[in-house]
């Protein structure tokens, strides 16, 4: 058991270590995006599945509560927290359409979209994004393995060099973590 847990460990750092190397521009790309994208009094709107749904929720959490510091509550919404509309959608339009249709109703043009989805080709997000460039939003994608169809729709899409979920998860949540990080030096 302690050898799976030290090689965990390892592969870990090993996709920190490379993440790091990597995607350093991408990352400042997107905080760039984003403070402007607030700063001009727009919102960031966040969504993805299963884990990528926990990230999102996170990650918007950190904006309307707090990173590090005490400062203002700042616009951030996570797609994946309203039941009844993700039911309502999902029954009415197909599961396809859950984000589509809650970016057609709230996103406006300025606004950051920042897809999250491990192999980058979650439909559902994919129709978010689209939807979104086509409105004038920016759109971000956090994504992994080779980015997959999210690095059509995404500038930056932010993909995390590794095959494994699990890895790219972890990497997903750091890569929020220094976003919000970025944000509170602003605010």
């Amino acid at each position: 058991m302690q050898d799976q847990i030290k090689n965990l460990f390892v592969e870990h750092l090993e996709v920190a270590k490379q993440s790091a190397e990597k995607l350093e521009d991408k990352i400042a790309q997107a905080c760039k995006i984003i403070t402007d994208c607030i700063k001009s009094g727009n919102k960031v709107l966040l969504f993805g599945n299963g884990g990528s749904a926990g990230d999102a929720q996170h990650i918007a959490a950190e904006f309307t509560g707090r990173f590090f510091k005490e400062r203002k509550s700042l616009p951030a919404i996570a797609l994946t927290t309203d039941t009844s509309a993700l039911t309502a959608i999902g029954n009415d339009y197909g599961f396809e359409r859950v984000f589509e249709r809650q970016v057609e109703g709230l996103a406006n043009a300025g606004d950051v979209l920042i897809g999250i989805s491990t192999s980058g080709n979650s439909e559902n997000v994919i129709r978010a994004l689209k939807l979104g460039k086509t409105i004038g939003c920016h759109t971000i994608g956090l994504s992994g393995r080779d980015g997959g169809e999210m690095n059509e729709y995404c500038s930056p899409n932010i993909v995390v060099p590794s095959p494994v979920t699990a890895r790219i998860q972890e990497m997903h949540i750091l890569i929020g973590h220094i976003i919000c990080s970025e944000v509170d030096a602003i605010y």
